[in-house]
């Protein structure tokens, strides 16, 4: 999905250092966004989210994520709270101590049956999830775009209604 904003804006994500992220700076929605995608394991994102805000120069964090409590392609728009398992979003209120940021959540579903978290997100989706997903990145990327434009209240209204599609 990130890659999908950057190349939107005409710009791609390449390795940088000492950011533990590829990323590119864009303008998108007529801001300057600082665009990421941590190269780190996803448990240890926090290590990549201190040096990008530092780089960003204090703009706002907004943390695209899948949500196993969402049904797969739905997206969500919210701002802090708790990370409900989810060991990346654990990692990054570990290393910025705040829960304070914004979050584009992408849904994947739950597991079938008694199959671990874990496994499940490691897995490739079935056929009809992976074109949910395919939809949902679109509209996660309209989200990000919405929140640059018109605000996170105005990116609630128009995302967290209705399922995506």
């Amino acid at each position: 999905m990130v890659d999908l904003l950057a190349q939107r804006a005409g710009g791609r994500l390449r390795p940088e250092r000492g950011l533990h992220a590829r990323a590119a700076t864009v303008q998108l929605a007529g801001r300057r966004a600082l665009l990421a995608v941590p190269t780190t394991y996803m448990n240890d994102s926090g290590a990549a989210a201190a040096p990008l805000l530092r780089r960003g120069g204090g703009a706002p964090l907004l943390v695209v994520h899948d949500e196993l409590d969402l049904p797969a392609g739905r997206i969500k728009v919210k701002v802090g709270g708790g990370n409900a398992g989810h060991n990346g979003l654990r990692s990054i209120d570990r290393a910025l101590r705040t829960r304070d940021y914004t979050r584009v959540r992408i849904g994947i579903g739950k597991p079938p049956g008694r199959l671990d978290g874990a496994d499940y997100v490691l897995s490739r989706p079935g056929a009809r999830d992976r074109e949910a997903l395919a939809v949902a990145r679109g509209e996660a990327a309209d989200a990000v775009e919405t929140v640059l434009a018109d605000g996170v209240d105005a990116a609630m209204q128009r995302f967290n209604g209705a399922p995506a599609g």
